[in-house]
């Protein structure tokens, strides 16, 4: 990318933020210059963050960056090739000491609580991001949302399939774990203007 056009996305990013844009955009930057963040408090005395300390609050309270507006921007900085990949996952967050969190739900995670479940109590997130490369471990993620305690995780992934593709410009290839691997999935995506290969548990019948 050519420092005209970093100038021209950083612009459009800015343009589009909506309400609290400058302290928005002084957050993002202290996010990706940061190596490590200890707390959340800690971003506001970040070299690239010119704000007093309470605009790092100020900016999640009243920012409403729009996602849909957002991804379009991000689609268009990639380069037009034969297929695009995309790749989608569901994460959990835990937080089984956040007793005052609103919508903890239970997720699965690979190292359990008490009780050697692999079960946590916290929020789920659903991702879903283009691979860029055939070589490397970087993706831009184009959509990323918390599942509501109203959602599940496949209801989620389809819709954030669907509208992931309803704004690409050719047909791509979706990649997905094994929890996509079923009947659901396959249902409420069939529609969807997307290629899509998805992991099968070794212990499931297809019979």
């Amino acid at each position: 990318m050519t420092l005209d056009k970093l100038k021209q996305f950083r612009t459009g990013i800015y343009t589009i933020l909506g309400k609290a844009k400058d302290a928005l955009f002084d957050l993002m930057d202290a996010v990706l210059v940061t190596r490590s963040v200890y707390s959340f408090a800690e971003l506001s005395v970040s070299p690239v963050f010119r704000r007093k300390w309470s605009s790092t609050y100020e900016a999640i309270q009243d920012g409403e960056p729009p996602r849909t507006e957002l991804m379009k921007l991000y689609i268009k900085q990639q380069s037009v090739r034969e297929q695009i990949v995309l790749a989608g996952d569901h994460t959990a967050w835990a937080r089984p000491d956040a007793r005052t969190l609103r919508e903890r739900t239970f997720e699965h995670q690979a190292h359990p609580m008490s009780g050697a479940k692999p079960v946590t109590i916290g929020q789920g997130y659903s991702t879903i991001a283009i691979i860029p490369e055939t070589e490397g471990s970087w993706a831009l993620p184009l959509l990323h949302e918390r599942i509501t305690s109203f959602e599940n995780p496949i209801q989620k992934a389809a819709a954030q399939l669907k509208l992931v593709c309803e704004n690409l410009p050719t047909r791509p290839i979706s990649l997905w774990d094994a929890e996509y691997g079923c009947a659901s999935f396959v249902k409420q995506t069939a529609d969807i203007a997307a290629d899509k290969l998805m992991r099968v548990r070794s212990n499931w019948s297809l019979d």
